[in-house]
């Protein structure tokens, strides 16, 4: 047990980068860690480098594993299971596929064109841009085993279920008709080398981080202001336990934001430490990444009015449920 808190907090807690932010502020900015301004710019140095650590590391490697699995190879894997199983791969395909929720549009509208059920679809809709597993080796790093776990069986649960439920209403009718329309090309892949899937697994890497960084900045900048210069108080008034409307009001204050996951992390970090329940942090962080109101405008030139607020319902639906339910039983998570 004594390697494995070793290995912890040096490899995903990254104890070494703490303290060398920690000297780096004292010593060259001549900053107090107990002032707020010190405070804050330990966060953000800290999290901005650790989140670019992990990101990239973990990318490249579900990159690598990728290079296997082209996109025509999955869509027939897709197309021959039906049912609650389909639901599953496809939520299980939005795991290992690391794409916020406009760049899942795409990827969906393919898997709709080449005849995949619809509720599978929409499983991997759901859980792509809301898990992945570079956000949970995240997850994992900042809140531990416990929530880490917490939130991808909150997510799985939602993507499954969604799909489900959308399956069962036989909502295919609602897919814009040129959809249905696209020919889906069914690209040989040709055998890659290894060298070949370092450099696809490497270009894969810079793609993504070309993409998110901003977002990464923005939501650390953000968790560092919460974090140290929001008074307790205000975050508990709004958020905390005692609001029976907090899991509500996060999911509302979420998706006007676009963010990846990975900028939405540190926002968690930091309303946590202020005294927010686990399931309000976490309803929070899947409005954002599931529901922002680019990739609803996005979803609206692919399917109909009836099917987007069914979707919308759902998920709501789904993340509120969870949220109080995880708020319930935080005593034992945390």
């Amino acid at each position: 047990m004594t390697i494995l808190n070793f290995l912890n907090a040096q490899l995903l807690k990254m104890k070494w980068l703490w303290d060398f932010v920690e000297l780096l502020v004292v010593k060259v900015f001549k900053l107090s860690m107990d002032t707020k301004i010190g405070g804050s710019v330990h966060f953000f140095i800290y999290d901005v480098i650790k989140i670019f650590i992990l990101l990239s590391v973990m990318i490249f490697a579900i990159s690598y594993i990728q290079s296997y699995f082209p996109p025509e190879r999955t869509k027939k894997l897709l197309g021959g299971i039906k049912g609650i199983k389909g639901n599953m791969l496809g939520a299980l395909l939005g795991i290992l596929t690391p794409f916020c929720s406009c760049s899942s549009i795409p990827i969906f509208i393919g898997f709709v064109s080449a005849g995949l059920p619809l509720g599978a679809t929409f499983s991997f809709l759901i859980a792509s841009p809301m898990i992945d597993l570079a956000a949970l080796m995240l997850l994992l790093s900042i809140f531990g085993i416990k929530i880490g776990i917490s939130y991808v069986v909150a997510g799985v649960t939602v993507a499954i279920l969604g799909g489900i439920i959308i399956q069962k209403l036989h909502m295919e009718k609602y897919v814009e008709s040129y959809v249905w329309g696209i020919k889906a090309k069914d690209v040989k892949h040709d055998e890659m080398s290894k060298i070949d899937r370092m450099i696809f697994a490497k270009e894969q890497v810079l793609d993504i981080i070309k993409r998110v960084w901003p977002y990464i900045l923005l939501g650390v900048g953000i968790g560092a202001g919460i974090h140290n210069w929001v008074p307790q108080s205000v975050v508990e008034k709004i958020l905390g336990k005692g609001n029976p409307f907090s899991v509500l009001i996060a999911i509302i204050i979420g998706i006007p934001i676009y963010a990846d996951i990975f900028g939405t992390i540190p926002i968690a970090e930091a309303l946590l430490s202020k005294g927010v329940g686990i399931g309000t942090v976490i309803a929070f962080m899947m409005g954002v990444t599931t529901m922002s109101l680019p990739s609803l405008v996005m979803l609206s030139k692919v399917v109909k009015p009836k099917l987007l607020a069914t979707f919308v319902a759902v998920v709501t639906l789904g993340i509120i449920i969870l949220g109080y339910g995880l708020n319930g039983i935080s005593s034992f998570i945390l």
